[in-house]
């Protein structure tokens, strides 16, 4: 089942790597398109699926939460960026070592996601509640650092695919850059377009609290749909990382 996605996010993701690597010679535009690139790996494909699920509901609901779409972009970025100060200070050794501890990380994504589903429906409904989307001011601190760390763990849940385009592409070509310091930050970034531009476009369109001005019947039946989706996506998630 893995192999088959793989070879499916393979086909998808050659054209833009073509891309990437025609701008070689302008690194910064190329740690960010690798980023890009990133997106359409089957690990980070489910990550920015649900978060764009997730800020969606939210942007249509109320308003487009910015705050909170800033802070998943700023996971990312901590995540990419911690691993990147890894390797430039610890050296390639650490790289051979990193991989024992991803698949584990990436198994608990598939659950977790099974879990903010069943919130998002109402079917597990708890008083005090660690949002990762903030739907009240009681759990807005909580619902920050939920979408915080929604792009941090999302972003060390490597798979193969990751692996070989953080640690194989973009770290041997940071290092030998006097300012590569700086690319795993720019690779965070481009992983997360797909939610920036996805909220961009719900704001342009003044799309957002559009439900709640017609119906918050509408509003909470759209809420629920996300939901299923999101229960969707994490039992997708577990039967391909745990078969």
């Amino acid at each position: 089942m893995f192999t088959t996605i793989s070879q499916w996010s393979y086909q998808l993701m050659a054209p833009i790597m073509d891309i990437a690597n025609a701008t070689r010679s302008t690194p910064i535009v190329f740690a960010m398109l690798l980023g890009v690139v990133g997106t359409l790996a089957p690990c980070q494909l489910t990550g920015n699926i649900s978060a764009m699920t997730l800020y969606g509901n939210r942007s249509l609901q109320k308003r487009v939460p910015w705050t909170y779409v800033w802070l998943f972009v700023l996971g990312k970025i901590v995540a990419f960026t911690f691993l990147g100060l890894l390797v430039w200070i610890l050296g390639r050794e650490i790289q051979q070592e990193l991989p024992v501890y991803f698949p584990w990380l990436r198994k608990f994504m598939g659950p977790l996601l099974i879990v903010s589903g069943l919130l998002l429906t109402g079917v597990i409904r708890v008083r005090w509640s660690f949002s990762m989307f903030g739907s009240s001011e009681h759990v807005s601190k909580q619902g920050k650092v939920g979408a915080f760390l929604m792009g941090f763990l999302f972003s060390l849940a490597f798979c193969p695919t990751m692996f070989v385009l953080f640690f194989g592409t973009l770290m041997p070509f940071a290092l030998s850059s006097a300012y590569g310091y700086a690319f795993p930050s720019l690779f965070a970034i481009g992983t997360a377009l797909p939610v920036i531009i996805l909220t961009l476009i719900i704001s342009y369109l003044g799309l957002s609290g559009a439900l709640l001005k017609k119906s918050r019947k509408i509003g909470r039946n759209v809420q629920i749909t996300a939901g299923l989706f999101m229960i969707l996506i994490g039992i997708y998630d577990s039967f391909l990382y745990w078969m």
